[in-house]
């Protein structure tokens, strides 16, 4: 796609007079102090494996030209440090992992390298803005969201990333018959995430069973242990 003017990163935006425009986003930067292996891995493979918002945001860029192939489109937001990844291969896809914390990115390199697996680009970059300027209507096969913030109190809730508005994005980027699969620890975000899935009328599905090649993460484990309730949901493009 082209034409791309919105800078990738939010905060670069300004206002009329210049001022750093205030956005709503949907996750929080943290710290981006490496490991010394986290640090191995990155030096290893980052020029190769990790596209730099500079690139991404360059007007004409293309996915298929930084994987050097044409192949279906498969994404995950919110990776963290690969766990799913690096579990379920998808040899046959372009795949995409966004995260926003850079340690969380080098652990990913760390255990890709280990299994092998080298269809994997990883990305710095807002989801949001990944999906409206750098992806196709109907170009994306399948998109995995598991356990994204569920931004628990009330005045929060503005940024949690499944809204309305992300559902119509989603639907529009979704190949028909391509799938969005989704998990919560949250009771609360399951239930608004129904309800805006169901209400977004291109798309069809709701909670489902565990989808059996998902790994339990560190993260989801954590949940568990504190009682929480896991669950998946699957929405398909009509």
């Amino acid at each position: 796609m082209s034409g791309i003017v919105d800078p990738a990163r939010p905060g670069a935006r300004l206002t009329e007079d210049g001022r750093p425009l205030r956005e709503v986003v949907s996750y929080t930067r943290r710290g981006a102090r490496f490991t010394p292996g986290q640090q191995r891995a990155w030096d290893a493979r980052e020029a190769e494996w990790v596209v730099p918002e500079e690139d991404v945001a360059a007007p004409g860029f293309s996915w298929s030209e930084r994987f050097g192939r044409e192949a279906p489109l498969l994404i995950e937001i919110g990776s963290g440090v690969g766990e799913t990844l690096a579990a379920v291969p998808r040899p046959a896809h372009n795949v995409i992992g966004i995260e926003v914390w850079k340690p969380g990115v080098a652990d990913t390199l760390r255990r890709l390298e280990k299994v092998d697996i080298g269809n994997v680009r990883m990305c710095s970059v807002d989801a949001v803005w990944v999906l409206e300027h750098t992806v196709a209507p109907g170009q994306l096969s399948e998109l995995w969201t598991f356990f994204p913030d569920p931004w628990h109190k009330a005045r929060h809730h503005k940024r949690r990333l499944v809204s309305a508005s992300f559902a119509r994005l989603v639907a529009s980027r979704l190949a028909p018959g391509g799938t969005w699969r989704l998990a919560t620890d949250w009771v609360e975000y399951a239930e608004q995430m129904v309800e805006v899935l169901d209400a977004e009328p291109a798309l069809s599905g709701g909670v489902v069973p565990r989808w059996a090649e998902r790994p339990e993460t560190k993260f989801e484990r954590k949940g568990v242990a504190k009682g929480r309730v896991i669950t998946d949901l699957a929405y398909t493009r009509s």
